[in-house]
């Protein structure tokens, strides 16, 4: 890439000057770092300030294409490539990105706004991929047994499921992208990964960090765009490739779903979420509050399997509810890089603006605000952590996905009832219980529909754990045993048992 990064003059320290500096423009195909086909760009902004941090080539639908080639000519020999090979290659990409975690949480914080302490613990989240399907890629079992009536055998293997499409969001530019690239790398699939144009830095460290851990040209490609259907149309369409994985919207994702059917693609989808906290009458409520701030404040909120509907048994809803007030009150607002800040900006401006709406038509519905309610005034894109109480339940918010440190609060009187509000949403991707009682866990856990579970615990996203939701919440699963099955096609081969009489 022959462009430089556009730096900031709000960017004053000469550390952020020198990493920004470092992390590569271009595009990655075959590779090798490149301009775009036509030339284009696209700047990368820091959310904290509204200032551009670094101008990327903007990939455009060639560019998608020659992508796809480089993945598609390196398939074969990928696939080929010893499991022990592939999962060193995970293993030295683990090494140096812990090694660098200082520089990956910096890079996260400029271009997405999340405090420092929270970007580095996404490095070491986001790292564990690496080292969990570096482990898993020795481990990929087939079987080989007797068919029942004995005059058969029974082989099953699996096999890359071939090049992958990855679109990962901005949200958590690291952990997306090494819970795709991972097992894709484990299974010995090639890659064309797409990033999220608001957050593509990241990515694209990472992505020179694979070639330096020993990945191959062509097994994995990065196409930073600012037009993801420039990216996704054409690929999608082209048979060489054979699965699309992606990580956003609802409603980006059932498009994608409806173009992947055209060349019946493996898809797995990671989308929205509407997770609810419920607190029962048993519950300790101290411990209640403090899960409830880790669950909605991880990442400002900006989180899928944040908590998004506080249900608390009506026993209990004023203490509770006072006191995660107060707690989220003292939350200290600042850039990113502040040492002090706890509660970074929103993405943009368009993400603030959608959490006031929610707060201004839940308080016209009724709601009281207990703390915060406001956006806080610029420069950047920053929201008061905010708590209400006394929200109807037919309140838009309790329906929509906030994206924001926003919490409201309803109550229940019964087990049932909680139930049946929890289970009242087009999503399923992650809850949160809080009780005592171990028994009632197994009860509720059998009838809400949801892909995971919290049990007094408020975060629960692990490398060695599916993750995955029901309903519009997606389909597939990423991280523990399952995550590999992903990216594998399962092929029968029957035999004649030389041994059957």
């Amino acid at each position: 890439m022959t462009a430089s990064p556009v730096i900031s003059p709000a960017i004053r320290s000469e550390r952020e000057r020198s990493l920004l500096a470092s992390v590569p423009t271009g595009l990655l195909i075959n590779g090798e770092w490149r301009d775009a086909s036509d030339g284009g760009t696209f700047d990368v902004h820091d959310p904290a300030t509204g200032e551009v941090l670094a101008t990327l080539a903007s990939a455009t639908s060639a560019d998608a294409i020659a992508a796809l080639d480089a993945a598609d000519a390196a398939q074969a020999s990928w696939a080929r490539t010893a499991p022990r090979v592939r999962a060193e290659i995970l293993r030295r990409a683990f090494d140096l990105v812990t090694e660098r975690i200082e520089d990956f949480a910096l890079l996260m914080t400029l271009e997405m706004g999340k405090p420092l302490a929270e970007a580095r613990g996404e490095v070491t989240y986001g790292a564990e991929f690496l080292r969990w399907f570096s482990e898993e890629t020795v481990r990929d079992y087939g079987r080989y047994l007797t068919t029942p009536e004995g005059k058969n055998k029974i082989l099953v293997q699996h096999k890359p499921v071939g090049p992958c499409l990855l679109i990962t969001p901005w949200n958590f530019p690291l952990a997306m992208a090494t819970r795709k690239v991972a097992p894709a790398v484990a299974a010995g699939c090639t890659m064309v990964l797409k990033p999220a144009k608001l957050t593509p830095l990241t990515a694209q460290l990472f992505a020179q960090m694979m070639r330096e851990a020993g990945l191959p040209a062509g097994v994995l490609n990065v196409v930073a765009s600012s037009s993801a259907s420039g990216i996704s149309g054409p690929l999608l369409k082209d048979s060489r490739l054979r699965k699309v994985s992606f990580t956003g919207s609802t409603p980006v994702g059932k498009r994608l779903m409806a173009d992947a059917a055209r060349n019946v693609l493996r898809t797995s989808m990671e989308l929205g979420g509407n997770a609810p906290f419920i607190v029962f009458e048993d519950a300790d409520i101290d411990a209640a509050v403090e899960g409830a701030m880790a669950a909605k404040m991880r990442n400002m909120g900006e989180a899928c399997t944040a908590a998004n509907r506080f249900l608390v048994h009506e026993a209990i809803a004023q203490e509770f509810t006072r006191k995660f007030a107060s707690a989220m009150g003292a939350l200290v607002i600042g850039g990113g890089t502040d040492p002090s800040a706890q509660v970074g900006p929103l993405i943009d401006a368009g993400a603030r603006d959608d959490a006031h709406n929610l707060v201004t038509a839940a308080v016209d519905a009724g709601a009281v605000v207990l703390t915060g309610g406001n956006r806080v005034a610029g420069p950047g894109y920053f929201y008061q952590p905010t708590v209400l109480a006394d929200v109807p339940n037919n309140a838009v918010i309790l329906s929509q996905e906030i994206f924001g440190p926003v919490a409201p609060v309803t109550t229940f009187t019964t087990e049932q009832g909680a139930i049946k509000l929890a289970n009242a949403s087009e999503y399923g991707l992650a809850a949160y219980l809080y009780s005592k009682d171990f028994n009632r866990l197994l009860r509720v856990a059998e009838q809400i529909e949801f892909g995971m579970v919290g049990f007094n615990a408020g975060v629960i996203s692990n490398a060695a754990a599916p993750f995955g939701g029901v309903k519009q919440s997606g389909l597939g699963r990423e991280g523990g045993s399952e995550g590999i099955a992903e990216y594998t096609t399962t092929q029968y081969i029957g035999m004649t048992d030389p041994y059957a009489r």
